[in-house]
């Protein structure tokens, strides 16, 4: 079994549940899993989990994303997008110095209502769901991040924007925000995802290529494209836990420290990645000054697949 996070590139036409599926496919292996929902019609980054790597996903979900948003002003739509049925349109008489205003006036945080074609549950049930048996609910607002805009191409009624945001933001939500402040109503037109974290555009590779690069030199020729999962905490200290700790540390127990061998001291709170001493990854583990000892913060290791 591979262990660690690729970087897909995600096709227009397929789902973000499609590419863990086709990749399953590809690998021959079950335990795969995604790191944040994009749209079908949206395309660019998915870091992709891999075996034991699927216990980073939450953490990946909740990393800072880059996106390369064309925001098409003067339509209003039932999903926010092209995509969606026309519900209003309006001509845009807005001149392009308070269109760019208007954009760049939700730099910062503001409270976002989701969209109801959207994967999020109300009451049990998948608001995309609702919506398409032609029900509405009431979702309450989020408090959202809009990290940076860069407005890069103003062509009206087309407005090509970079968007650096927080997790659980939608840039179709944010584009038909947009357009109401215009007053002319928008909708997203395209969505390419540049950046999640430390995964961007130019190193993601399409499914295709995955399965080229496996037909032509099998899994070890594939492991170049794959991060590690000790490569995710690679800013993290390295610590080695010596023979007597070694039971402790399978168990996922505290470590004492006289049993953890470090480079140099380590301040109260600190994470670090720990290591047997023939360099296998086990754990994250955080310091305690207090006690003198090592707390389990996530554990990688695991007694069938080590």
């Amino acid at each position: 079994m591979i262990h660690g996070v690729i970087n897909i590139y995600k096709e227009r036409g397929y789902t973000s549940h499609d590419v863990v599926g086709k990749l399953r496919g590809i690998l021959k292996q079950k335990k795969i899993g995604h790191t944040g929902t994009l749209d079908p019609d949206a395309e660019g980054v998915l870091p992709v989990c891999l075996g034991k790597a699927t216990k980073l996903c939450d953490l990946l979900t909740d990393k800072e994303k880059t996106y390369r948003a064309v925001l098409l002003l003067g339509k209003n739509t039932d999903t926010q997008d092209v995509s969606g049925t026309v519900l209003s349109e309006q001509p845009v008489t807005a001149d392009e110095e308070t269109v760019r205003g208007a954009v760049m006036s939700f730099v910062g945080a503001y409270d976002q209502i989701p969209p109801m074609y959207s994967a999020l549950k109300v009451n049990g049930q998948k608001l995309c769901d609702l919506a398409r048996a032609g029900k509405e609910v009431e979702r309450k607002p989020r408090r959202v991040t809009i990290r940076e805009i860069r407005v890069e191409q103003v062509e009206l009624p087309r407005v090509t924007m970079e968007v650096t945001c927080s997790k659980g933001t939608y840039i179709r939500t944010l584009c038909q925000d947009i357009g109401e402040k215009l007053g002319c109503g928008g909708c997203m037109e395209s969505l390419l995802r540049t950046r999640v974290d430390r995964f961007c555009l130019e190193e993601a590779i399409k499914l295709g290529e995955v399965e080229a690069l496996k037909t032509e030199k099998g899994l070890e020729g594939l492991m170049e494209k794959i991060l590690p999962i000790d490569g995710m905490f690679a800013a993290a200290p390295k610590a080695v836990v010596l023979e007597e700790g070694i039971k402790a540390l399978v168990n996922g127990n505290t470590l004492r420290a006289a049993s953890v061998q470090t480079e140099q001291p380590v301040p109260d709170g600190e994470r670090l990645r720990v290591y047997d001493a023939d360099g296998r990854f086990y754990a994250l583990y955080r310091y305690e000054e207090s006690e003198k000892q090592y707390r389990l913060e996530k554990m990688f290791y695991d007694r069938e697949n080590g």
